[in-house]
């Protein structure tokens, strides 16, 4: 069973016995959704592709790439536009997709995160 819980997100598999158990208990905290079930055939299953949270993510790919690599790098918003001398809502505007950053700041956002560049332009391979 591959089983997706929101907020945060966490994605785990599970497998063995008492699996329905062990769901229950972390419904009871999480909202869940469960993304395979190997009890089922798997024609019912749905292509990662197909779902309305892959479809959303994909709108804004470079938005969530810059938001992720932020994060990682353990920086606020806040944090990061004053490291690169801009205003915190430019960052904002530029993960959720409402603003497109340049080849330049591309190359500056790079250097601040300590990504590569072309991760934040186009995702990794």
């Amino acid at each position: 069973m591959l089983a997706l819980v929101k907020k945060p997100h966490i994605e785990i598999s599970i497998h063995g016995e008492h699996v329905d158990e062990l769901l229950a208990w972390i419904k009871k905290k999480y909202d869940v959704t469960v993304l395979a079930n190997d009890q089922y055939p798997e024609d019912e299953s749905v292509s990662i592709e197909s779902t309305e949270y892959w479809q959303e993510m994909e709108k804004n790919r470079i938005g969530n790439l810059l938001a992720g690599a932020r994060l990682k790098a353990g920086l606020t918003q806040t944090q990061l536009a004053e490291k690169l001398g801009i205003r915190q809502n430019m960052v904002s505007d530029y993960e959720h997709g409402r603003r497109t950053y340049s080849d330049a700041m591309a190359k500056r956002l790079s250097k601040t995160l300590k990504v590569k560049e072309e991760h934040l332009k186009y995702g990794s391979e």
